[in-house]
């Protein structure tokens, strides 16, 4: 028997997700996102509380799930994924009915912070002295 060869070819070392962990992601993204739209959690932290599941990475073997939240408007995201954590079992268990998998993935909550990255990175592009180096187009630099 033959082995084909360069079937991994790029992948050696590389910590890339497979598709397959993109696919089960996306798929753990948008039950998780139905789940959560329908209100059937009894929390009292997360009652009347509006948030996005931004994110879902699947571990290799697909047991392990880390699902990253951001709060819509303003909120504590720390405190949406503690929330979240400790409804975990109800949410498994949703999750359940909706896809299905050979196991049920461990879900794991963290706060998705790239919004605020994005933020902070656009208050820095605004500054009036970046923009003032950005409109010169690097040209300051060159006269040292």
């Amino acid at each position: 028997m033959q082995r084909r060869s360069g079937s991994n070819k790029g992948r050696q070392g590389s910590n890339a997700p497979s598709q397959r962990q993109l696919r089960a992601g996306e798929l753990v993204r948008r039950a998780l996102a139905d789940v959560v739209s329908r209100g059937n959690i009894r929390d009292p932290e997360l009652n009347d509380r509006s948030f996005s599941v931004t994110e879902v990475r699947m571990s290799p073997d697909l047991r392990h799930a880390t699902c990253f939240v951001a709060p819509l408007g303003h909120g504590d995201a720390e405190a949406l994924a503690a929330a979240l954590t400790r409804v975990r079992a109800f949410l498994r268990g949703q999750l359940s009915k909706e896809v299905t998998f050979k196991f049920m993935p461990d879900l794991t909550f963290e706060p998705d912070t790239s919004f605020d990255n994005a933020e902070a990175i656009d208050r820095l592009l605004h500054r009036p002295e970046v923009a003032r180096d950005l409109s010169t187009g690097g040209e300051a630099g060159e006269e040292d």
